[in-house]
């Protein structure tokens, strides 16, 4: 379904007139009325500019005035003429002739971490894995701090801690061949140095981990070119409403907390916190009954959000009461530290938005669609955002505008599979029109909001219980 590009105010206004910048090389985005959002400005607007820009060269001689004229029309008209040719994400980026573009970013390998860890879903036990050793190691107990574990929990993705204890060896069954890691008593922390291999554990325990649930699909089963979904496919996915009206979309991150877009809060910041309902669990919106949803107790937007550009796009929700997790409802993980996100990964976004470009329809049932991770490079080049993209955005969809996110999917979740768990890689955030060509949807990049969402959820919880001396 076009899911929610913000090409239009969340209260379905018109696009504003374009207007070109002073120079009129590139389009870029403007302002809009307060309560709306802005708007990339059309190329055609820019074009204007630059033909006003040739009458004046005609004047010093029909020639040049006819050559140089001739040749911007040739510009204007290439895109137009050749649409971008379909075929894998590697052949789109190549076709593209644009300033900025380039097909190699993200093309490198990924160099493997220092340190890695991981909770074998079982029995819990925590493995840790060195960059210089070759094989998954079992965590010795000697020397074990539960700041540790919280800060592991985190690395993965996770909330917080749960539990953490110490597992006889004696009890459980491992192979002959498994070896073990031991944290240095002088050093703590998550660098390679502070581990040393072992053959066995001094006392004969290792550490066993739990941290907050989350990233799990108990079931496994539009967005313009989406399709509708079944329930407890996406258990995260939120409808934040204002009223009895769907207003954007969100991910449950934990019982009491819920993320969103911060333009979403900004359209309607003179409402009532009153009026706000968060409802989770649903595939159909007329399923909802009157009063129905979480009541909202705190909105709390990022507080570098900017309604210019839609720089730092995410907003939390607290919730009065907490949300009963079920098969239909859960939380989404948020990004593990240093997740390699290569380009053309394959991830999802889902949403209630409209199901066509033109606007006309928007979905009762939860729609989804699969969308491929694109980097900024492309996105800022020259034919697609021209360096509208912060370093707090990332981009995501099809140069031939197949599949995208629409107005209403704005908020939403936008999540990628790591070995199983699903990860909260972005939220719905702008865009130009939906499933325009060249012009895929931009989402709030959740890897760099990871410190203020730990810090906003967890007040009590101090850094320095994430630093182990």
């Amino acid at each position: 379904m076009p899911l929610s590009h913000m090409g239009q105010t969340l209260d379905d206004q018109g696009p504003m007139e374009s207007q070109c910048s002073e120079e009129g090389s590139h389009p870029g985005i403007f302002t809009a009325e307060l309560g709306d959002q802005p708007q990339l400005i059309s190329p055609s607007g820019c074009w204007y500019c630059l033909r006003r820009g040739c009458v004046v060269l005609g004047a010093l001689g029909l020639l040049a005035g006819a050559s140089v004229g001739s040749w911007f029309l040739v510009l204007y008209l290439w895109p137009a003429a050749f649409p971008p040719i379909s075929g894998t994400l590697q052949e789109e980026e190549m076709t593209l002739n644009c300033s900025g573009a380039s097909s190699e970013e993200g093309l490198l390998p990924s160099l493997p971490k220092a340190v890695s860890f991981r909770i074998n879903r079982e029995d819990f036990l925590l493995e840790v894995k060195v960059r210089s050793w070759p094989d998954w190691l079992l965590v010795c107990h000697e020397g074990w701090n539960p700041a540790l574990g919280a800060r592991i929990c985190r690395s993965l993705g996770h909330l917080r801690l749960t539990q953490h204890k110490a597992v006889n060896l004696s009890d459980i069954k491992i192979i002959s061949s498994q070896k073990f890691a031991q944290l240095s008593a002088r050093l703590g922390g998550l660098l390679e140095e502070v581990w040393q291999p072992r053959d066995n554990c001094i006392s004969g325990r290792i550490v066993s981990l739990k941290c907050s649930e989350c990233g799990e699909r108990p079931v496994a089963s539009r967005i313009v070119g989406g399709q509708a979904v079944a329930p407890g496919r996406w258990p995260w996915q939120a409808s934040v409403a204002l009223g009895s009206r769907h207003t954007c979309g969100g991910s449950v991150l934990a019982p009491h907390w819920v993320v969103t877009a911060a333009h979403c809060m900004y359209s309607f910041r003179l409402s009532r916190l009153s009026s706000w309902r968060v409802h989770t669990g649903l595939v159909s919106h007329s399923a909802v009954q009157p009063h129905q949803g979480a009541m909202v107790e705190k909105i709390i937007p990022h507080p570098f959000y900017s309604a210019q550009n839609h720089d730092y796009d995410v907003a939390l929700l607290r919730l009065r009461t907490p949300l009963n997790f079920s098969d239909t409802v859960g939380a989404v993980c948020l990004p593990a530290e240093e997740q390699h996100l290569p380009r053309g990964l394959q991830c999802w976004v889902s949403g209630w938005g409209h199901t066509d470009p033109s606007h006309t329809h928007s979905s009762d049932m939860l729609q989804d669609t699969v969308v491929p991770l694109l980097s900024t490079q492309l996105c800022n080049s020259s034919c697609m955002y021209s360096g509208g993209l912060t370093h707090r955005m990332l981009c995501a969809g099809y140069l031939d505008g197949r599949a995208d996110a629409c107005q209403g999917d704005s908020g939403g979740p936008l999540v990628c599979p790591d070995e199983g768990t699903w990860h909260l890689v972005g939220v719905v955030s702008w865009g130009r029109g939906c499933a325009e060509p060249n012009h895929p949807g931009v989402y709030a990049k959740v890897a760099e909001f990871l410190d203020w969402i730990h810090d906003t959820v967890q007040p009590h919880v101090s850094w320095a219980l994430w630093q182990v001396h």
